[in-house]
């Protein structure tokens, strides 16, 4: 009787709920931490590399500068975006993901105009490796750039379609991390260049 009374109880208790996160966010988060990892490794690696001397001494293309507040701008129109989603207002989060999106390109472009002003001082990818870390840098970022501007093409395809809503807000919450690390890790880059130069 009481191996009955058991095995009902065991029955009738409900399972502990576990804790689950979305499988495209949890991918996210690794691409993150392994970006993470990339950029710790290659920074240590100049550290290393400019204390053995024979550095090249030359100007931050100021542009760096001005893409690095075009980034910020950015930041804050996909955030635009997310709280247009929470409250459901269809055409500003069309309005402030596109904003992103073109704020992203000028950045690339921006980027690439730097490449110039590099080259202009005549500072090259092959050669000293002062240069070399410039455009490894600069270069693997735009790389992860384009990708967020891939995952904002696919947020604002979504948000067409009307599947991005205060109700199904997975979307927009993947493009807005993404797009927040990306100009998080900008920053993080430029000021490290500035300051080990």
């Amino acid at each position: 009787m009481n191996e009955e009374l058991e095995s009902v109880n065991f029955i009738e208790q409900e399972p502990e709920e576990t804790l689950s996160m979305n499988p495209r966010k949890f991918i996210l988060w690794l691409f993150i931490v392994s970006i993470i990892m990339l950029f710790a490794a290659m920074t240590s690696a100049y550290l290393v590399r400019r204390a053995e001397g024979n550095w090249l001494e030359y100007d931050i293309p100021p542009i760096f500068g001005y893409s690095t507040a075009v980034l910020i701008v950015s930041s804050l129109t996909i955030h635009w975006a997310y709280w247009a989603a929470k409250k459901d207002r269809f055409n500003t989060l069309k309005t402030a993901i596109t904003i992103t999106f073109v704020a992203g390109m000028a950045f690339l472009y921006m980027q690439f105009q730097g490449w110039v002003q590099l080259v202009d001082q005549k500072v090259f990818f092959v050669g000293n490796p002062a240069g070399s870390f410039m455009y490894v840098f600069t270069g693997l970022h735009a790389f992860h750039l384009i990708s967020g501007l891939i995952v904002l093409l696919f947020a604002l395809k979504a948000s067409f379609q009307l599947r991005v809503h205060a109700k199904s807000l997975d979307q927009i919450e993947i493009a807005a991390t993404y797009w927040h690390f990306l100009d998080i890790l900008w920053i993080y880059l430029f000021l490290f260049l500035i300051y080990f130069h």
